[in-house]
């Protein structure tokens, strides 16, 4: 941010600011406005928490805190308060202005700002003694995060973490910024001089800051929160606006280097879920030319980034983003919310390539998060930091350090397969991050190397005369012993806290992985780190994370959900994201693995969820319970960014859930995603970029009839998992899965009361098959088929029989 940015933001808002506020898109992307990285990344020394003697000179509230970033806090020389009403009263008692600094322990730039301003003492003391000074954990309390990036964005066009923003004692906002150097330089002023600064306009224009605060959130309030002037969408909008999305994105493509945009790279995988739809679409319109054109921008896209530096050779996952256009030096950390969606989107191409390709890449995402981000209880971490030490004992962290390697360390664990490996991933002994301008500007990885693929495998093969098993199994081995040293390396901190709404992300793509990887050729061969699980073992991963939320941060009497855990459950309430994010892997883990209790407990969820955040009036869901005087926004989320917006994941679930069940309830569940839809009718059909996947609801929703395939039998036995399997094996995102076991008395309990017609159908259904499949589409079911082939033809059939495109 420039010093006269933060200079103007503590005057009242002006004409043009009161115009901004106005206009502002109902939801704005974030975008980090933090320097490059390598300008301080010399500075970075452990962060506070280490077993240092320095670290423990001091020791703050936030040391009684379980969230891991507030304890990386604990022994700064500030005297930090958590988010609550301790802060608030002593901010009020002093009548002093609040600093509030948002961030996530594995954010790299949230260690830099610790280092030099946090545990500095010159600042301590100016902010101990001129302020009250609050640290929040963004993924702990993204209600919280959410008011304040929002005005930051508004104002000044960008965001990112660290957020640091000061408040009135009435939490209103008087100005904000991202990370500030502790010292003018690098074209941001430092953070003492925003200090003095906001001091002194406190003390001498305290009314005028106020006044502009309490103005700012009005105009957001407003904004955020609109209401739909119609209860549905025009048929003709819900088509158009996936047609434009899918136009605007191919207009925004790298033919070079695949992805929609330009570099830092981030993936979105919401672009791709819309893209692998909208081919789709134009397939069943005949219009094939234009939906393999679609599926290569995919197809060019997951290559690319696989065979990227983002994608973690020797670990497996992906890292956050790339820096550079092409895929190759990425920021380090590892998200779990990128995991969950990527597997996805990797599963959703094989089902329609059949390539092993890309099954191998979702195996390998999966196979990380069960190694490395799952604990005995089943529950699935948050994240792994991009930072940590070069060695045992090193002074300070570097970003990256546990991830790169030099040519010299390759070729002695490697040996005779060195040369082989280092032409793969165009290592070098200058090190390779030269593709790009962008990959290493200050030479922060000079002599290092980014594993990349840049040549394809058969003209390797080719050259070396041999067959591409015989390869394959080479660098398999060679990633093992390169994995076996970089173990013995100091690891990136884990962020072990468990968020609700990531581990339904990843709940998702573990239930899917079972069925649809059953599609793989039997001799199908895994080379580490893929490690060839059978992929009933993702179903039991699935469940046993699903359990873990229901038995520690689910209250089965409220019926409610809290947001996260760590060591206990978090004092946040569920959000919207929870539920909704929460849901869709319930709905999948019900499709894919059969038991009522999970689908049960979705229809459970959609209430409460209904119950807390839907505006029945206005349509669509806020963001919060609005329970909190504390959190002064309410907002209806509809950007589909790096996670998608629980409006939009709402949407697909409501329609999913109508296709279930029969009757009000499903005349309820249709309605309110209809009015939900309403209410974003102008990012609609203004910015339907920013909303890949609610275009997709939207052109569901626009179907006049879901796909269901109702599968009855004895669920344990092998012909009824063949029949599973056999649908999974497709690509269709407007099909509803049924299972139904008859001689179950559960299941045909919860049906009779649900639904009468897939009870009946598995009523009448004959005694002497093991499984039978009906498909049912425009009111109309098939005559029962048997076998798994007689219902892949039939799927196939009436996959064109309905097209809205």
């Amino acid at each position: 941010m420039a010093l006269a940015r933060a200079t103007a933001s503590v005057l009242p808002p002006p004409s043009w600011l009161r115009l901004r506020l106005l206009s502002i898109p109902r939801r704005l992307p974030l975008s980090s406005s933090s320097p490059p990285r390598s300008l301080l990344a010399a500075r970075v020394v452990a962060m506070a928490g280490s077993s240092t003697a320095a670290a423990h000179r001091h020791t703050n509230r936030l040391a009684s805190e379980h969230s891991p970033y507030l304890l990386q806090h604990a022994h700064n020389p500030v005297d930090w308060y958590p988010w609550g009403d301790e802060a608030f009263e002593q901010a009020r008692k002093r009548d002093v202005p609040i600093f509030l600094s948002i961030g996530y322990s594995t954010c790299h730039w949230c260690h830099v700002m610790e280092v030099e301003s946090f545990e500095n003492e010159e600042i301590a003391k100016m902010l101990n003694e001129w302020f009250v000074s609050i640290k929040v954990d963004r993924e702990e309390r993204p209600d919280v995060d959410k008011v304040y990036m929002t005005y930051v964005q508004a104002l000044y066009g960008g965001g990112g973490w660290p957020l640091s923003v000061f408040l009135s004692p009435n939490l209103k906002p008087l100005m904000g910024g991202t990370y500030f150097p502790p010292d003018d330089k690098y074209g941001r002023p430092g953070f003492k001089t925003v200090l003095r600064r906001v001091k002194e306009a406190w003390d001498s224009k305290r009314e005028m800051l106020e006044k502009g605060g309490n103005f700012a959130i009005e105009q957001l309030s407003e904004a955020l929160s609109a209401t739909a002037s119609c209860h549905r969408l025009s048929d003709e909008l819900a088509q158009n606006s996936l047609k434009l999305c899918a136009k605007q994105l191919e207009n925004s493509y790298d033919p070079k280097f695949g992805g929609f945009g330009s570099a830092p790279k981030f993936p979105r995988p919401v672009e791709v879920y819309l893209m692998l739809y909208a081919s789709k679409k134009l397939m069943e319109n005949g219009r094939e030319s234009e939906a393999n054109h679609t599926m290569q921008m995919v197809c060019h896209t997951l290559q690319c980034m696989a065979r990227g530096g983002i994608h973690d050779h020797v670990g497996g996952g992906f890292h956050r983003y790339s820096v550079d256009e092409c895929w190759h030096v990425p920021h380090f950390e590892k998200m779990l919310y990128d995991q969950g969606q990527l597997a996805n989107v990797y599963l959703d191409t094989f089902a329609i390539k059949r390539d092993t390709f890309y099954s191998s890449v979702a195996r390998d995402i999966l196979d990380y998060l069960k190694r490395d981000m799952i604990g005995e209880s089943g529950e699935i971490y948050s994240a792994e930091d991009a930072d940590s030490a070069e060695y045992e004992g090193a002074p300070r962290k570097k970003e990256g350090a546990f991830y790169v390697w030099t040519s010299k360390e390759i070729e002695e664990i490697l040996g005779d397969y060195a040369t082989l490996f280092k032409d793969h991933y165009y290592v070098k002994s200058s090190g390779n991050c030269d593709l790009s301008s962008m990959s290493d500007p200050h030479n922060e990885f000079k002599g290092k190397n980014v594993l990349i693929v840049r040549k394809d495998i058969s003209s390797m093969t080719s050259k070396l005369g041999m067959s591409v098993d015989e390869y394959s199994q080479i660098l398999g081995l060679c990633r093992q012993r390169l994995f076996n040293m970089r173990s013995r390396r100091p690891r990136p901190h884990l962020d072990d806290k468990v968020i609700v709404s990531w581990n339904g992300l990843a709940i998702s793509s573990f239930a899917r992985a079972s069925k649809i990887l059953k599609a793989e050729v039997e001799e199908t061969k895994f080379y580490f780190p893929v490690v060839g699980y059978n992929p009933s073992t993702y179903l039991e991963v699935a469940e046993k994370a699903a359990f873990f939320i229901k038995s520690r941060l689910y209250d089965e009497q409220a019926h409610r959900l809290q947001h996260s855990f760590r060591n206990g459950p978090s004092k946040a309430p569920g959000f919207l994201d929870d539920y909704a994010f929460l849901i869709s892997g319930l709905l999948d883990l019900y499709e894919c693995g059969g038991r009522t209790d999970w689908l049960s407990w979705a229809i459970e969820l959609q209430a409460t969820q209904d119950e807390l955040f839907l505006d029945r009036e206005g349509g669509g869901y806020f963001n919060t319970p609005g329970e909190d005087p504390s959190v002064l926004l309410r907002v209806k989320e509809d950007h589909d960014g790096a996670e998608p917006s629980g409006n939009s994941v709402s949407a697909i679930n409501l329609i999913r859930l109508s296709s279930m069940v029969a009757g009000a309830r499903s005349e309820n569940y249709r309605h309110t995603a209809e009015h939900l839809l309403a209410v974003f009718e102008s990012r609609l059909k203004d910015q339907s970029m920013a909303v890949p996947l609610m275009c997709n609801a939207a052109n569901m929703l626009s179907i006049p009839s879901r796909k269901q395939v109702v599968l009855v039998g004895e669920k344990t036995s092998a012909e009824f998992d063949d029949m599973v399997a056999a649908v999974f094996a497709s690509y269709d995102p407007n099909r509803t899965v049924i299972q139904i076991d008859p001689s179950n008395r559960e299941d045909m309990d919860f049906w009779e009361n649900l639904n009468q017609n897939i009870f009946q159908m598995a009523k009448s259904s004959p005694a002497d098959k093991l499984a039978v499949a009906h498909v049912c589409q425009n009111f109309v079911c098939s005559p029962p088929v048997s076998s798994p082939d007689a219902l892949s033809t039939l799927l196939d059939k009436t996959a064109f029989a309905v097209s809205s495109a």
